[in-house]
């Protein structure tokens, strides 16, 4: 059985790896990696190609964490279901197909999220949206979303090890905004957000 679970680990980081977000630039005859903040992500291509294209590349970006969290979940068990959703998250960020520069992950832990913590993550739907209007900065709201997941489970009463698991995932993604919570605590991130 072990052999299994590090065996689902290996498609779960090829899924996590897809460019969506390079593939919908390149469509439009755009590098997404030469423009605005240059992270491959649904926040750089709506500022650069529109929100319905950042919609796009959001749902596509999800999809990574939902369909490994859905497998393992239907497959393999709850704890295997989140080491899927890790090993698709690494994919994202560190892509070997592209040098291992990535996108920020938080589509693809939203996406494995929806499947995972299903009533948490509605409530933190409204949140993010609520943030992001109030504060007109993205990464606060995404910022939000990250540390409100791990809570709001824990205040449902769920596992320990669920939780450790969440704070992992979490962790990674807040890895990946660190130039956002620098510039956030120098009060450069609306400046830089509108220049991206």
């Amino acid at each position: 059985m072990r052999w299994l679970v590090w065996l689902a680990l290996l498609p779960a980081y090829a899924v996590g790896t897809f460019p969506s977000a390079v593939m919908v630039a390149r469509s439009k005859g755009i590098d997404i990696t030469k423009v605005g903040s240059g992270n491959p992500g649904a926040s750089n291509i709506a500022r650069t190609l529109g929100t319905r294209w950042g919609v796009a590349v959001f749902a596509l970006d999800g999809l990574k964490g939902a369909l490994p969290a859905l497998v393992g979940v239907l497959l393999l068990g709850r704890n295997v279901a989140y080491g899927m959703v890790i090993a698709s998250v690494l994919g994202h960020m560190f892509p070997a197909t592209r040098r291992f520069r990535g996108g920020k992950g938080v589509a693809t832990m939203a996406g494995a999220a929806f499947v995972l913590q299903p009533f948490v993550s509605s409530v933190l739907a409204v949140v993010w949206y609520v943030v992001r209007k109030l504060s007109g900065i993205s990464s606060i709201a995404s910022i939000a979303i990250i540390v409100g997941l791990p809570v709001g489970v824990a205040l449902r009463g769920g596992p320990a090890w669920e939780i450790v698991a969440i704070l992992v995932i979490n962790g990674l993604v807040m890895i990946r905004h660190t130039d956002n919570i620098r510039r956030l605590l120098h009060g450069d991130e609306l400046s830089a957000s509108r220049r991206k």
